[in-house]
């Protein structure tokens, strides 16, 4: 079956920078949550996920591979990821990446499809916060990561080496989609309402297993 935009819900995530242009979050009507998708439900023999990586345009990056993704995949309980049916690495334009509350990823689910989404990173390892300085909340969410805060000609941005990012893609990031899938299992589904709990519940879920999985397998 074809997902169309009415049959989709979905769970809008993680942003870059947490607040760009002044915004804390995006309409439901952002052209980049505007898009339908072709993708179809798994059959019944196919092996989930599935994965799709686009190419990146020429300023971005995947600060991680499938086969990364693949492996700390095996870190977590198989009920939190066996419906999974795809991750996507989806191409971001420069403009998109650009214009106020840009997505760092989302988890996309309804009519047979539980996607996450992850988009590239920018290739200089800089995310910008233009002239407003990173919220405490922003810095916290991050510390894990130790990237480091950095002002410049009037600018705020935190500057990440690209182990740190691909860490908290896979740890923070990554987590934080799941979080919202395991939500969905309780059938809590996105609303204006819903939506801070909605981020609560996925904070907390990236919190508490990216801190295992670094104990565990460190």
């Amino acid at each position: 079956m074809t997902l169309t935009r009415k049959q989709t819900a979905w769970k809008k995530s993680r942003k870059f920078g947490d607040v760009k242009g002044g915004r804390m979050r995006p309409k439901l009507t952002d052209n980049i949550f505007n898009r339908q998708h072709n993708l179809q439900a798994p059959t019944d023999n196919q092996e989930i996920p599935i994965y799709i990586q686009d190419n990146p345009s020429r300023d971005f990056y995947f600060p991680v591979t499938i086969e990364e993704i693949k492996d700390f995949l095996k870190k977590l309980p198989q009920e939190h990821t066996e419906h999974l049916t795809h991750i996507w690495l989806r191409k971001m334009k420069k403009k998109e990446y650009e214009k106020e509350g840009s997505f760092q990823g989302c988890f996309i689910y309804g009519s047979g499809i539980n996607l996450i989404v992850l988009y590239p990173f920018p290739k200089d390892l800089k995310m910008n916060y233009g002239k407003n300085k990173p919220t405490k909340k922003t810095l916290s969410w991050y510390s894990a990561y130790k990237p480091l805060i950095k002002q410049e000609d009037g600018n705020w941005y935190l500057q990440w080496t690209k182990q740190s990012i691909k860490q908290y893609y896979l740890e923070g990031l990554l987590l934080h989609e799941i979080g919202h899938k395991m939500d969905s299992v309780y059938k809590r589904y996105w609303s204006q309402a819903y939506a801070q709990k909605a981020e609560q519940f996925a904070d907390n879920y990236a919190y508490y297993w990216g801190d295992k999985i670094r104990n565990d397998f460190s």
